[in-house]
């Protein structure tokens, strides 16, 4: 059975002006609605992106707030772990809702509501989001 992982959908408002990131800050943003190229929004609804706008997801077998993640092994190298230091989040999203674990492997992972993100592999452009299920 293929491992399914969800795209995070998220109730808010999307701001028509993305956050762009500078050299030293990345960005996390709120994607979707008529903004979106090559997305069916009435589908998807509004997601979290990287800050070159590849669709970030999350694993429902994660335990959100438990600060594992249980995508490893051959997983992990099909939906890699989201990490990023200098995290700089879009203003319609709370920073505060964004938190650091560590994996059992030592890398560390960003997680958004207790919940690790992760990309997709099979996603090649921005705006894809090929790991919907």
């Amino acid at each position: 059975m293929p491992i399914k992982l969800y795209t995070l959908i998220l109730v808010m408002v999307i701001l028509a002006n993305p956050v762009i990131a500078t050299k030293d800050t990345y960005t996390v943003n709120v994607t979707g609605g008529t903004k979106s190229p090559g997305i069916d929004t009435l589908q998807l609804g509004p997601y979290l992106t990287n800050e070159t706008f590849f669709t970030l997801y999350h694993y429902m077998n994660d335990t959100p707030g438990s600060g594992l993640s249980s995508c490893n092994s051959n997983c992990a190298k099909i939906w890699p772990s989201f990490y990023i230091e200098n995290l700089n989040v879009n203003p319609s999203l709370n920073p505060n809702d964004f938190t650091t674990i560590t994996r059992t492997d030592g890398m560390k992972q960003l997680a958004y509501k207790g919940w690790p993100l992760y990309l997709y592999s099979g996603d090649t452009k921005p705006y894809q989001a090929n790991g919907k299920r």
